[in-house]
């Protein structure tokens, strides 16, 4: 039976990982949830794509500002010298290099980097790819944060991308509930496992040859 972490400690443990000063976009859904566990010594400027930049952590339930929101429509705080802009100007951002770091999840991602989040691409299914190509290609460093295994028990990391790309070679590391995973030239690397999860195991899992650390 493999060990998992659970959603908060994985954002904790990719808050770790964010360098000081990095500006940082946050996908919708999970994602999120590093926001709440950034260093609070550290400056780590966290944008949104509908025009925030110097966004905080969640609020607490009497703290909302019903016209303070993520591209999620989550409500979100704002730190002492946040900006607001227009949506060209945030997505100017996101395309011009701006941006150190992006946490995307996924329904794929390949061997390559490739990532696949937007669209299963099932009949009925209602696309949703947002700002994701933009930060998936414009961002200087893309991670992903995903369960590893779907509902289904298939792997979410995967040789080839099966349905359709958000972006092409574009992933820098895979952070799992299983472990993290590096993206390199011959594949997959595995960077830190949790719980009692081996290599091995992991590699019965996704079907994957996978790179020692």
């Amino acid at each position: 039976m493999t060990t998992r972490i659970d959603r908060d400690e994985l954002a904790a443990r990719i808050a770790a990982d964010i360098p000081e000063g990095s500006y940082v976009n946050l996908g919708i859904g999970a994602p999120t949830l590093v926001a709440n566990f950034l260093p609070s010594d550290q400056e780590i400027i966290l944008h949104t794509e509908n025009g925030l930049l110097g966004m905080g952590e969640a609020p607490a339930r009497e703290a909302v500002d019903p016209d303070l929101i993520n591209a999620g429509k989550q409500p979100v705080t704002a730190l002492p010298g946040a900006a607001y802009f227009h949506h060209a100007d945030s997505f100017a951002m996101m395309r011009g290099g701006h941006l150190d770091v992006c946490v995307l999840g996924a329904f794929q991602v390949s061997a390559r980097g490739d990532l696949a989040n937007w669209s299963t691409g099932a009949p009925g299914a209602i696309p949703a790819v947002g700002g994701a190509m933009d930060l998936a290609i414009g961002a200087k460093q893309v991670f992903v944060m995903t369960d590893l295994l779907t509902k289904q028990g298939e792997s979410k990391l995967v040789a080839a991308c099966t349905y359709p790309l958000t972006g092409v070679a574009c992933v820098t590391r895979v952070y799992t509930d299983h472990a993290v995973f590096d993206v390199t030239e011959r594949g997959f690397r595995v960077r830190e496992l949790f719980g009692d999860n081996t290599r091995e195991g992991l590699e019965a899992l996704t079907g994957l040859t996978l790179e020692e650390s």
